[in-house]
């Protein structure tokens, strides 16, 4: 009973150790499994933070380069120049309109709105000048607005002029006052004047070149082909609105008035053509002397080659053309054949070969003289 009792307890104690190793292996793996999440969850997290880094600093650089951009597109010197320009002609309208208002209203209360009418006369047919060039108006059109523009501003200037010379009384020198009076007609001179530089230099820059090569070929057309022009322009206006162009009706107008439907071509330069082109062909075909001299050295190249074959020949015996076909002569005459003689036959190389010298000569016979397919 004892010895059971204690292999039973023995028994007991090593299931109880094997598992407690089992459960400490089970807590190991479940630790090692936790601190495994742990890392990956840490390594997630740091490649989030390094992502939303460099998209941070991507963002803070595509903000930088857009306010750069903007900055270089405003300080641009097209940009300058034009809201520079408004800049100076607000100045020139806030600097010579209160003299103005000063002097009427001086004169009478109910003169105010001349000064007002005259200044915004001046702006308003400088404003006309580019609606004139936007438009494509004809140019007395612009130069008569131009002339509005340069007599509104003459008068504004003159009437601050003697302004600024009325200031000589009222606590300013005689010299003081002049030059008062000239800065005031210069700046109110100034602001038409600068923006009609600007008015020009954007029709300027505006310009196309190949417009300007279109309108410099209209040009040259209506001056050089004065009667074409004048039946064009009567084929296009007897047609229906916009049915021809303008191309067409020149290419039409061309053959009316000249013959040859290509246009830039007339009788005279058809001529001229022909004539050109049947001098290129007799410069490109060969005259009868040339022909005859290298049919003559190319014969002379294979004759002497005759020595050659010569010896060739004599080493070799010729065979004659034909077989004798006559009977040997002989003085009794011969028995009738008792069957009928079999005829001879050609060979190969019973006739000789025509000489190279007899080929060139019959090519170049054959050459000169015309085929009845070419007669016909």
């Amino acid at each position: 009973m004892s010895s059971n009792y204690r292999e039973e307890r023995r028994a007991d104690q090593a299931a109880d150790a094997e598992q407690r190793r089992i459960d400490a292996a089970a807590a190991e793996e479940r630790r090692a499994e936790r601190q495994r999440a742990n890392d990956e969850r840490a390594a997630r997290l740091r490649e989030q933070a390094r992502t939303d880094k460099a998209a941070n600093r991507a963002a803070r650089k595509a903000r930088r380069q857009e306010r750069a951009d903007r900055r270089r597109e405003a300080l641009t010197p097209e940009r300058i120049y034009r809201n520079g320009t408004l800049g100076l002609v607000a100045a020139s309208g806030l600097a010579s309109l209160p003299a103005q208002i000063v002097h009427f209203v001086g004169i009478h209360p109910m003169l105010l709105p001349v000064p007002l009418g005259l200044e915004g006369a001046a702006w308003v047919m400088s404003a006309g000048v580019a609606y004139a060039d936007a438009r494509q108006a004809p140019a007395w059109v612009r130069w008569m607005l131009r002339a509005l523009v340069a007599a509104c501003a003459a008068f504004a200037a003159s009437i601050n002029y003697g302004y600024g010379l009325s200031l000589a009384g009222h606590g300013l020198s005689a010299s003081d006052a002049a030059a008062a009076g000239a800065g005031l007609a210069a700046v109110t001179v100034l602001g038409p004047v600068v923006f009609e530089i600007r008015q020009w230099v954007s029709t300027l820059a505006g310009r196309d070149e190949e417009a300007r090569a279109q309108r410099k070929h209209a040009a040259r057309r209506r001056r050089d082909h004065r009667k074409v022009l004048r039946v064009a322009n009567r084929l296009v206006s007897a047609a229906p609105f916009g049915t021809l162009p303008a191309e067409d009706a020149w290419g039409r107008a061309w053959a009316i008035v000249h013959g040859p439907t290509k246009p830039g071509m007339t009788p005279k330069y058809e001529q001229r053509a022909v004539s050109s082109d049947l001098r290129l062909q007799e410069a490109r075909t060969p005259a009868p002397e040339v022909v005859a001299r290298s049919v003559r050295a190319r014969l002379g190249r294979h004759l002497y080659a005759f020595p050659a074959t010569t010896a060739n020949a004599a080493q070799k015996p010729a065979k004659p053309q034909l077989t004798i076909q006559v009977p040997p002569s002989s003085k009794k005459a011969p028995k009738a054949p008792r069957k009928r003689p079999i005829p001879p036959r050609r060979r190969k190389g019973d006739s000789p070969r025509f000489h190279s010298a007899a080929k060139v000569a019959a090519a170049d016979t054959a050459r000169r003289t015309p085929s009845v397919t070419a007669s016909v």
